[in-house]
């Protein structure tokens, strides 16, 4: 059985893809994709790749992710279907790269530092 594979990332988060031909049924961690993102934006964002090329009812999509929170887990499975599209048929990078897909978002979390409250905000000072 032939499949693709793709990894994404954001933040934390981790996601392994394996799009196989099917009818487009997502299995995000064993569970429904429906019962995994409770939103609809975070739904939309998965879905989105595969609505841009025009291949949302050719694959089954099988998601395995870890680590962040929902959205950053939404983001990485985002990218980790576009790069599985690209293993499918690299012509399809052009559109996928002008939606921005197959950027690695780099923004997280800054760390904080040691003598402040933060990894901005600093202790109040006091003059006397």
């Amino acid at each position: 059985m032939e499949q693709y594979y793709g990894t994404g990332r954001r933040k934390t988060s981790v996601a392994r893809v394996y799009l196989r031909p099917g009818q487009g049924g997502y299995k995000v961690n064993g569970r429904e994709l429906d019962v995994f993102f409770k939103t609809p934006a975070m739904r939309a964002m998965v879905r989105h790749p595969l609505a841009v090329v025009e291949l949302a009812e050719k694959f089954d999509v099988l998601i395995n992710v870890s680590g962040g929170g929902n959205n950053g887990q939404a983001g990485a499975a985002r990218m980790g279907i576009s790069r599985a599209l690209l293993r499918f048929n690299p012509e399809l990078r052009g559109a996928l790269k002008k939606m921005g897909f197959l950027t690695r978002d780099s923004r997280a979390k800054e760390r904080k530092k040691y003598g402040q409250k933060g990894a901005r905000k600093r202790f109040q000072f006091s003059k006397r």
